[in-house]
């Protein structure tokens, strides 16, 4: 694959996490309501008809950590993998 090749698949894969990111995914059960984007944040969080904007940034929090130390073991997997270290 050339240089333009990966540019343009580049430019794809921030155009579909564009996409992901608007689309959103909602699920009520046991008084909990919870809006969710396809870039895995938590849009609304509504417990008993309250909404509390805290929990909300700290679950985003909790995940955005989880995602980086995942995408950091990924990285270190595939780069032993294919002998980047």
């Amino acid at each position: 694959m050339n240089i333009f090749d990966q540019g343009k698949k580049m430019l794809e894969l921030r155009a579909q996490q564009k996409k992901l990111a608007k689309m959103n995914i909602e699920v009520e059960e046991n008084d909990v309501k919870v809006t969710m984007g396809g870039d895995f944040k938590i849009k609304d969080l509504v417990i008993n008809g309250r909404k509390d904007q805290r929990i909300i940034d700290t679950l985003n929090k909790a995940i955005d950590k989880t995602q980086k130390a995942a995408a950091k073991e990924t990285q270190a997997l595939l780069g032993d993998l294919f002998g980047m270290k």
